[in-house]
């Protein structure tokens, strides 16, 4: 019969359990350093010493890389659609003011000239009294060959070159928009008048261009 613990310690046989194998560098009883080729260590090979490559890889800043280059927008595509709904909102702004000042533009040159009568006719006003003061004198014969009479004709004459007109003679057709009627009397009218006509004039009419500043106030009779 064989003994267990014999057979158990036999150097042919291994023993039974995990090996430990003491890999440090340092004798942690002695303080020296190991020999890495003695028995039961292992030398340090290079794979232990290096780092794996994913490792070493990662640690590595990353190359630059370019990036891709991208395609230049053509000069349709430059233009978006909002820049170009803007630009003809603009433009149609534009033609519309265009289009207002020209009609106020033509619009002036019609009321221009109605201006211009409307600021003479006012000073016409001004000066009724001294023009019927003349024509007075002249119907008496008061101012032939006076001193005034020289003033009255150039007081005329520059009324006469800003479009100013006296009017209202014996024998017209009455109107009632050139002539004011003060008076119906019976009286002679001249041959071949077939309405009322003016037989007298009282106060000449005056007007500026086709507007009346004053009308002719006068005395009609109707032919018998």
């Amino acid at each position: 019969m064989t003994d267990g613990r014999s057979s158990a310690g036999s150097p042919e046989e291994p023993a039974e359990g995990p090996i430990i194998r003491d890999k440090r560098r340092i004798d942690p009883q002695t303080g020296e350093v190991r020999d890495q080729t003695a028995e039961g260590s292992s030398p340090v090979t290079d794979d232990e010493t290096q780092p794996p490559e994913d490792e070493t890889a990662a640690a590595q800043p990353a190359a630059d890389v370019p990036e891709p280059e991208t395609a230049s927008p053509t000069s349709e595509e430059a233009v978006a659609p909002a820049d170009t709904d803007v630009a003809g909102a603009l433009q149609d702004e534009l033609l519309r003011e265009r289009a207002a000042f020209h009609n106020y533009r033509e619009l002036m040159k019609r009321e221009r000239p109605k201006d211009r009568e409307q600021a003479i006719g006012t000073v016409v006003e001004s000066l009724l009294p001294v023009l019927d003061d003349i024509y007075l004198a002249e119907q008496h014969g008061d101012l032939k060959d006076s001193p005034f009479e020289k003033i009255a004709v150039k007081l005329e004459t520059t009324l006469g070159k800003h479009g100013v007109q006296r009017f209202g003679e014996v024998g017209e057709a009455f109107d009632p928009q050139h002539h004011e009627a003060l008076m119906h009397i019976e009286a002679e009218v001249p041959e071949g008048s077939e309405g009322t006509t003016v037989v007298q004039v009282m106060q000449p009419g005056y007007r500026v261009g086709e507007r009346v500043v004053r009308p002719a106030r006068v005395a009609v009779a109707d032919p018998q």
